[in-house]
């Protein structure tokens, strides 16, 4: 296996992973339609750096470590089921609050915050996931030829899955730019912060009955 077969070879089990709906996917457009596409973007920008410093961390071991430590495992995995409930809890909850329900009647949207709230998101929700670690701890050593500096290719790898995700979010976020403006003019809105939310406390609930299996 030469680099380039091997990243090839990533790059497609990679890239079906990456369009499959999940919570990438969910962040990044309730951050679009929410608010705009800068801050769609921003979270954007966040995942991908998750994604890059997991990649380094199962290149460069520290990952395979949390694989083989049971104690680490559970207790990163508690600690992001915790982070997921908080954060989905937080978004159904501000969807009930009366400033939201007064700018879906007039049309504008509170003050969009700052970015890098989005940016914080985006990386924080896929630090505390440790089935990315575990995912890159399976999947690496497999793409690694012969004679190849296994932190080198690791972090390349990383890098292809960083490019194919950022193409994909970016459509994303780009189709989801047409639709934020009408939206934000309705109920859409309230509804995609509980449907998302939703989905961080499932994700959070099911990451936290699996430590304790």
């Amino acid at each position: 296996m030469t680099v380039t077969s091997a990243v090839l070879a990533f790059a497609l089990v990679a890239g079906l992973l990456t369009i499959v709906p999940g919570l990438d996917t969910a962040l990044v457009l309730r951050s679009t339609v929410a608010r705009s596409r800068a801050h769609g973007f921003a979270a954007l920008a966040g995942i991908q750096l998750g994604t890059l410093v997991w990649g380094a961390a199962a290149a460069g071991g520290a990952a395979a470590l949390l694989a083989a430590s049971q104690t680490a495992y559970r207790v990163l995995t508690v600690a992001g089921a915790a982070y997921m409930v908080w954060l989905g809890a937080s978004m159904i909850w501000s969807s009930f609050r009366r400033p939201r329900a007064d700018a879906a009647e007039t049309g504008v949207l509170p003050p969009a915050g700052s970015r890098w709230k989005d940016f914080g998101t985006g990386l924080g929700t896929n630090l505390m996931n440790p089935k990315v670690g575990v995912f890159y701890v399976a999947a690496i050593p497999q793409f690694v030829p012969d004679g190849v500096n296994p932190l080198a290719m690791g972090v390349l790898l990383a890098l292809m899955h960083c490019v194919l995700g950022t193409a994909w979010l970016s459509a994303v976020v780009l189709g989801a730019g047409y639709l934020g403006p009408r939206l934000r003019r309705s109920d859409a809105v309230r509804w995609l912060d509980r449907v998302t939310g939703g989905v961080l406390v499932a994700f959070g609930a099911r990451l936290a009955a699996s430590a304790r299996g």
